[in-house]
């Protein structure tokens, strides 16, 4: 049995706060529809982008060294949409709101119905944004 419902909140250190926040205001705000917030933790600013599920935030880096996909830690973060129309559509809005955004694509070495678009923040940090395949709404509704 597991307890464990869901992602709540991600946290991303970032090199520079305003840069990081001027691309995920676009990213995530402008084409992929998060609400933002700001706070202040132990005297450090935070943003927070959140969608009704979860949240992205990002803090501070408190290291100069650059995101390394391939060190221990963070690979890459895929956002899930419900459809290969909206892989398209959230591909065509990062697009219009400036970030170098990939087409929609077909992915088939990943899964038969896999489709994505690719993207990184000014940090590295790889992002994607692919559809509710077949295998996870199984997983989901058979669990």
């Amino acid at each position: 049995m597991s307890l464990v419902t869901g992602i709540d909140h991600i946290y991303l250190c970032v090199s520079d706060l305003d840069r990081a926040e001027a691309f995920y205001d676009r990213a995530l705000g402008d084409a992929l529809g998060f609400r933002k917030t700001r706070f202040a933790l132990h005297g450090d600013p935070h943003v927070q982008y959140y969608c009704r599920h979860y949240g992205i935030v990002l803090r501070p880096a408190r290291s100069a060294a650059p995101h390394d996909s391939y060190a221990p830690g963070l690979h890459h973060l895929c956002l899930r949409v419900d459809s290969i129309d909206d892989v398209r559509a959230a591909a065509t809005a990062l697009a219009g709101a400036g970030i170098e955004a990939s087409a929609a694509r077909h992915c088939p070495e990943y899964a038969p119905d896999y489709w994505a678009t690719f993207f990184e923040d000014p940090d590295g940090l790889r992002l994607e944004v692919t559809n509710y395949r077949a295998e996870r709404r199984a997983r989901h509704d058979d669990w």
